[in-house]
């Protein structure tokens, strides 16, 4: 097919979680003409036909959550592609391994169909060296990447939109917050700083993951208590987080719990938005100031308690939330107080759109 004509044609979006698989079939207006939800069987293999039963598309885009240093924009998929994203699976070992997954389905299920993976990485190939280097010897040191790239990209231009300002003109601070949850600080539409780091273990507390650690704890756990370096692993990337401190990494449950008086649940709740504000911040310091608070994601669209929590300790910042409104917004909202300096809203997380957009503009190259 003429590949300069898919602002025209259908468009299979698969976004591979690290707990299901979400698919849709985007019209050339953006329109959803079918979606569908699936868990992950065990393993990291599809079954055949997995990705069959929707609407005939013309080309697949895949989210991809590491491109490392190789990958800073989308990109059509072929053997060497693809042997370059499997060696990055150490680097997300959460999402990567089933991203692939997924792209070994669109090639067996749908052969000949164009595809191409967007990066949650390539977002934040513009962050400054100076947010970007880690202060360790030449020999070890790794930039950071960042992660929820397309979820920042697309909120950050949402929420311009909402407030009828322009993306190039606007200080934005992203918050996804979901099963894994970072921030980011865009001016002029562009990432200059973020909260997760070479892996997406850097950063905001999350629901299995605990964020930003002193590395000496580590290393102490490793020669005084015998942890093995495996055992770390899976307890970082599988026991910390909201899990560790409430037994539970689902924030509903959390809140409502909290509500009920539970003292784990508090104190869970109380470590995360710590971080949160204390995230937020940092990230408006490195744009001096802010100009618009966007709350995205799972946690981000629908707990109103963690906006406000958040809110409420950076009224330094200008932030101020109509009680309201927060209350009530279940899209897209404006949840700011009338005359506070920094706006807030809340948009629905649609990393679709900017992989529909990316793969349209790589077309166009």
């Amino acid at each position: 097919m003429d590949l300069a004509r898919l602002s025209a044609v259908r468009l299979l979006i698969v976004n591979a979680g690290s707990s299901s698989l979400k698919l849709s079939v985007l019209d050339g207006d953006d329109r959803t003409l079918a979606q569908r939800e699936l868990a992950w069987p065990r393993g990291e293999s599809l079954a055949p036909g997995a990705l069959r039963g929707l609407p005939d598309a013309d080309a697949v885009a895949h989210r991809v959550v590491h491109g490392g240093d190789a990958y800073r924009v989308a990109a059509w998929i072929d053997a060497e592609v693809r042997a370059g994203l499997e060696a990055l699976a150490d680097l997300a070992p959460l999402h990567q391994p089933r991203a692939l997954a997924a792209i070994d389905a669109a090639l067996r299920d749908l052969p000949g169909v164009p595809a191409a993976a967007c990066f949650d990485t390539a977002f934040h190939a513009s962050l400054p060296a100076a947010a970007a280097t880690y202060a360790l010897p030449q020999p070890w040191r790794r930039r950071r990447f960042g992660f929820h790239g397309l979820s920042h990209a697309y909120a950050a231009r949402r929420a311009a939109e909402l407030l009828g300002a322009d993306p190039g003109e606007v200080r934005v601070v992203s918050c996804h917050l979901g099963a894994g949850a970072s921030l980011a600080a865009v001016a002029a539409g562009r990432s200059v700083d973020t909260t997760m780091g070479f892996t997406p273990l850097e950063g905001l507390v999350m629901a299995t993951r605990p964020g930003s650690l002193d590395p000496g704890l580590l290393l102490w756990l490793i020669e005084h208590e015998g942890v093995a370096p495996a055992e770390l692993a899976d307890g970082l990337e599988h026991r910390s987080g909201l899990l560790a401190l409430a037994g539970t990494g689902d924030m509903r449950e959390i809140l409502t719990r909290t509500e009920a008086g539970d003292g784990d649940a508090r104190a869970a709740l109380d470590v995360y938005v710590h971080r949160l504000r204390a995230g937020i911040a940092a990230m408006a310091a490195a744009m001096n100031g802010l100009d618009v608070l966007v709350f995205t994601g799972g946690v981000g669209e629908h707990a109103a308690p963690v906006r406000a929590a958040a809110a409420a300790g950076l009224s330094f910042l200008g932030v101020a939330i109509d009680e309201r409104s927060n209350a009530a917004a279940t899209a897209d909202a404006d949840i700011g107080r009338p005359g506070a300096t920094a706006r807030a809203v809340v948009v629905t997380a649609r990393e679709d759109l900017e992989m529909a957009r990316q793969v349209r503009a790589l077309a166009a190259r």
